[in-house]
């Protein structure tokens, strides 16, 4: 290798320096686990060279064997791991090393800084994974060049993690990456043959190229390697190096599932799931017939950081009779399974597939539509036998999930059968309700499932609607995420049963509301009929209609929506959003038993009636989390009633 001009030193990204200022001085817990991510850089970009050469051989460069080698030099006090895979060019050098090129970087680190002893957890989770050598190197150098790029194309990036890199044009005979750490004074342990080989046999046995070492004097895998004396575990030096491989090198998905423990599932999740904490379940399974395909697939504990990334490409990895084809192959998965990590290998599609292929393949469908099953047994098995572990998995990926009422007509009835709601039942904020649940504890006559929509847990319980409800003992759900507008506009019913919201429309209980109650109602009616008038007539054209109610019991007023518009809450999410959303007028109902109505009633001043309908209408609108269009104007009536003018 030789040099050439022209050296650059640059500064890192701000994002960058502060994650190096961590890597260096905070993060210890697990010093392992650069060796663990080093390698699996190097798995990755081994598995682009493999894809790449399906299309264009000359990238192999008449070297089709593909490995990575780790190699230790005492004396020089580094460890080096190689790889002979894709390589990167100068430019890409700059994009993934020099920047993180990622959102969700800023969280990262507020996550490490909150809690370093996370720092296993997150590390390879936000594909910063590379920047772990500085946790046991005081210098990282790193040579790559592009396959298919003349020797001169190579690349020099070296730094000390002292917020500044440079980057220099080298010449590089083979293709790959080396990363070169110069170990730090305490860190010399990693420089013996049988600790490197102990790590990697627990973190990357599962990588499917071999992972090669230089073979040691007297060394032999079947032997316990606890037993051996120091004399035997230093490497011997020879004048013909003879590699042998450290790992199995094969690809756990296509082994028997009785030949596979689950510590080695676990460490594969860990792998493709970039992940340090183990998975809640796993799939695995064969599936034959018109198609046969493999399917590894995992249920994260906690969720991606890039969950809500639009951007980003989700889903699982996809190969071709072991062939690595894409990442984030999204027209295997249904988006709301987005969460969901592993691998899938079919026999049926080409090796030269494309995204637009995948499109057109009926395979595909067959392979999605199979893959969906799959994961859906796993869930519905959680929930009937693992309630502790199917709420954990609720309570991390709940709201995914609802998305899927929404997307997926075919498997909307089981999508259902697996959503949990908080409700007036527990009054908890914890959605552990099931839609079954409710419907085994509906009062005899009961005929709908009721639900409430609200911007917060707390907002949902209190909201006067419910007043009656509670009442007569019956139950509704307390619906507070923001997909759940969107949810109840496609569910229409479950096992035969209306879901009717309790602020829409006139309420109906049928043969639940007592005969005393209507009477009594329609008594009321009469008694209010000028009052109602003259209510309407002061509020003018922000009301539809004003009604007397016999659905509260504690509070004065309160806004129905109309059967068919908009509710309050999902008005308030579209402008949020920017969209422009038609007024809606609405129905004010009132409590004719509340002693406000009453003193309302009996109210001959017209100016002080005025004040007070509008701050009763205004209550009912605050109390459902509106907002108001004139604030001083109800403060101003406010104070003129606290004032008794």
């Amino acid at each position: 290798m030789s040099t050439s001009e022209g050296k650059q030193t640059r500064a890192f990204q701000t994002e960058v320096r502060q994650l190096l200022d961590l890597m260096i001085h905070s993060l210890y817990s697990n010093k392992e686990i650069f060796l663990r991510e080093l390698i699996s850089n190097a798995s990755d970009a081994a598995d682009k060279l493999r894809f790449e050469a399906i299309a264009n051989e000359s990238l192999y460069e008449g070297e089709s064997q593909i490995a990575i080698r780790v190699t230790f030099d005492k004396e020089a006090n580094t460890l080096t791991i190689a790889d002979n895979g894709i390589g990167m060019t100068a430019a890409e050098v700059e994009t993934n090393i020099g920047t993180i090129a990622r959102s969700g970087t800023r969280e990262f680190l507020q996550s490490l800084k909150e809690d370093q002893a996370k720092d296993a957890n997150l590390i390879g989770q936000f594909g910063v994974g590379f920047y772990s050598s500085f946790i046991v190197a005081d210098r990282v150098t790193l040579l790559t060049r592009k396959a298919g790029a003349s020797s001169d194309a190579g690349v020099c990036w070296e730094s000390a993690g002292d917020g500044v890199y440079t980057l220099e044009n080298i010449t590089k005979e083979t293709r790959g990456t080396e990363v070169i750490l110069h170990l730090k004074a305490e860190e010399k342990d990693f420089l013996d043959d049988w600790r490197l080989r102990s790590t990697i046999r627990k973190f990357s046995d599962h990588v499917s190229w071999p992972i090669l070492m230089l073979k040691s004097a007297g060394y032999s895998p079947d032997e316990d390697e606890e037993e051996k004396s120091d004399a035997e575990q230093q490497p011997v030096a020879e004048k013909t190096p003879e590699w042998e491989t450290v790992n199995k090198a094969s690809a756990l998905w296509t082994r028997a599932k009785s030949e596979i423990t689950e510590e080695e599932y676990t460490e594969f999740y860990k792998h493709v799931g970039h992940d340090f904490e183990e998975p809640l379940a796993h799939i695995h399974a064969r599936l034959e017939g018109k198609y046969e395909y493999t399917v590894l697939l995992y249920l994260p504990k906690r969720p991606p950081f890039d969950l809500w990334d639009r951007d980003r490409k989700h889903g699982v990895k996809l190969f071709v009779r072991r062939v690595f084809i894409m990442e984030g192959a999204e027209d295997l998965m249904p988006r709301y399974l987005r969460f969901i990590r592993g691998v899938v290998d079919s026999s049926d599609l080409p090796l030269n597939v494309s995204r637009e292929i995948l499109q057109k393949n009926p395979a595909v469908d067959a392979i999605k539509k199979g893959m969906t099953g799959k994961i859906f047994s796993l869930l519905e098995d959680l929930a009937k036998n693992d309630a502790e572990k199917y709420q954990t998995f609720w309570d991390t990926f709940g709201v995914v999930m609802k998305e899927g009422v929404i997307e997926d007509f075919a498997n909307r009835e089981r999508v259902a059968k697996l959503l949990r709601f908080s409700s007036t039942h527990t009054d908890s904020k914890v959605q552990d309700v099931s839609l079954e649940a409710y419907v085994a504890r509906m009062r005899e006559k009961q005929q709908a499932i009721y639900y409430v929509n609200g911007e917060s847990s707390d907002a949902a319980r209190h909201h006067p609607h419910l007043e009656v409800f509670r009442k007569k003992g019956i139950e509704v759900l307390l619906l507070t995420d923001r997909v759940d507008e969107w949810l109840v506009t496609h569910l229409h019913e479950f096992d035969g049963k209306p879901l009717t919201s309790v602020a829409k429309g006139g309420l109906d209980l049928g043969e639940l509301e007592d005969e005393a109650d209507k009477k009594e109602l329609e008594k009321q009616q009469g008694e209010f009929k000028e009052f109602i008038e003259r209510v309407q007539k002061g509020l003018g054209e922000l009301v539809k209609e004003v009604r007397i109610t016999n659905r509260l019991i504690d509070s004065p007023s309160c806004l129905v929506s109309g059967e068919h518009d908009l509710s309050a809450s999902m008005e308030r999410i579209l402008r949020e959003a920017g969209q422009q959303t038609p007024a809606t007028k609405r129905t004010l109902e009132l409590n004719p038993s509340h002693p406000l109505v009453v003193r309302l009633k009996e109210e001959n001043d017209e100016s002080r009636f005025n004040d007070l309908t509008h701050i009763l209408f205004s209550q009912a609108l605050l109390s459902e989390g509106g907002q108001l269009e004139d604030p001083a104007e109800f403060v101003r009536r406010l104070n003129t009633l606290l004032l008794g003018k």
